[in-house]
């Protein structure tokens, strides 16, 4: 049992998390006016260290299992998109257990990446729309693509100075002067 705690000791410092960051995290929620739906939220939604740890390998193996069988479907793009989205919706949805709701929506929220959410987000509700209503296959098939592009910049978003690198690269990749 010893080293099943050192062994989540280890897991919670690599998430980020620590006995002392749990305890200012309950601090903040009682000290704080601000995010009031959030902190009643986070409150009701505690959950003990192992918890998080399986919501979040549940979850983002739904995720990834989702979106991989999502590539069974690649040539059928009504198919292939509600898979897809789902798969990254799962995906997305895993890191709110590690780190919780609040925080994850903070960050979401956060000046360097809230375009890179905003059209993330905007780009899944399309490819659902273009899937589930429209049922246009082209349409579709470049809402698939614009989702899976706002992944990658998203993504990147989290990775220091990553968005700017991949910027250069392409630029320099598609620079027209002979």
């Amino acid at each position: 049992m010893e080293k099943m705690n050192k062994a989540f000791e280890k897991v919670k410092i690599m998430v980020g998390m620590d006995a002392e960051d749990e305890e200012q995290q309950a601090a903040a929620l009682n000290n704080s006016n601000s995010f009031a739906f959030m902190d009643d939220f986070n409150r009701n939604c505690t959950l003990s260290t192992t918890q998080r740890l399986y919501g979040f390998a549940i979850c983002f193996a739904a995720g990834l299992s989702c979106t991989l069988l999502s590539m069974l479907v690649f040539f059928k793009p009504i198919k292939f998109a509600i898979a897809f989205t789902l798969g990254n919706l799962l995906s997305l949805g895993s890191t709110a257990f590690l780190i919780g709701p609040k925080r994850q929506v903070t960050m979401m929220l956060d000046p360097v990446r809230i375009y890179a959410t905003a059209i993330y987000i905007a780009s899944m509700i399309i490819a659902l729309f273009c899937a589930l209503y429209v049922h246009n296959k082209l349409l579709t098939f470049l809402a698939i693509i614009l989702e899976f592009g706002a992944l990658v910049w998203y993504s990147l978003s989290y990775i220091p100075f990553a968005r700017s690198m991949v910027s250069k690269i392409m630029v320099s990749c598609f620079d027209t002067e002979f």
